[in-house]
């Protein structure tokens, strides 16, 4: 009962680009049926090509996007190198993993570019961690989400074309879902750039779609 208070509440999507990753979220937090937030920040910035999204309990969230940026900026600068996806991953695997009996309720992604290219893994409450390789949702409004995902994913999509994918996934997601909306967050990734679109591009690309 505790576990489903818990995830019941969001919508995230992941996506693997030609050229980089797409990771988007909509923007209301609950609690039950009371919605707590309209402007829950679900996305982080925790290297420098690399952002995570989080599902559940808030509090958990903001701490381990702390600490995992932190992790990663030390990893660098006893390595000499900046840290791999998969590295910070794992070294999130690790962590949750260790505090299993007493978890940080989140489900995670974690997706960026590195030397490697780009790639996203999705990870649960206890450290289950899974390479995804072309698209994943978290989240209660995921079944959604993933029906308009896998009717119009390809491997062969840019950046662009796929932030208007992820922008279509979590919108139709909110109209489906009491417990997902209040507005979307995207955060495009690529080799050169890390960019997080303005509210006004984003609804914009809705309004192409809604329209119709």
């Amino acid at each position: 009962m505790m576990q489903e208070k818990i995830y019941k509440g969001t919508t995230t999507v992941g996506l693997i680009c030609k050229d980089g990753v797409v990771l988007a979220t909509e923007k209301r937090a609950t609690m039950g049926s009371f919605i707590a937030s309209r402007r829950a920040k679900k996305i982080f910035q925790i290297a420098d090509r690399v952002a995570m999204t989080t599902a559940g309990s808030v509090g958990d969230a903001q701490f381990l996007a702390r600490l995992i940026a932190v992790e990663a900026s030390l990893y660098e600068i006893r390595k000499e190198e900046k840290p791999t996806i998969k590295a910070i991953a794992t070294m999130v695997s690790n962590l949750l993993n260790s505090v299993r009996y007493f978890p940080y309720f989140v489900q995670l992604l974690i997706g960026g570019v590195d030397s490697r290219g780009p790639s996203v893994y999705s990870l649960d409450l206890i450290g289950g961690a899974i390479e995804e390789h072309e698209v994943v949702a978290t989240g209660s409004g995921s079944p959604t989400a993933y029906g308009v995902l896998e009717d119009r994913y390809s491997p062969d999509l840019t950046t662009d074309e796929g932030i208007k994918l992820a922008v279509r996934a979590v919108y139709s997601a909110m109209r489906r879902d009491s417990a997902s909306g209040d507005g979307i967050d995207v955060v495009k990734i690529t080799e050169k750039e890390y960019v997080q679109l303005t509210p006004e591009e984003i609804e914009e690309i809705i309004s192409q779609f809604s329209r119709k």
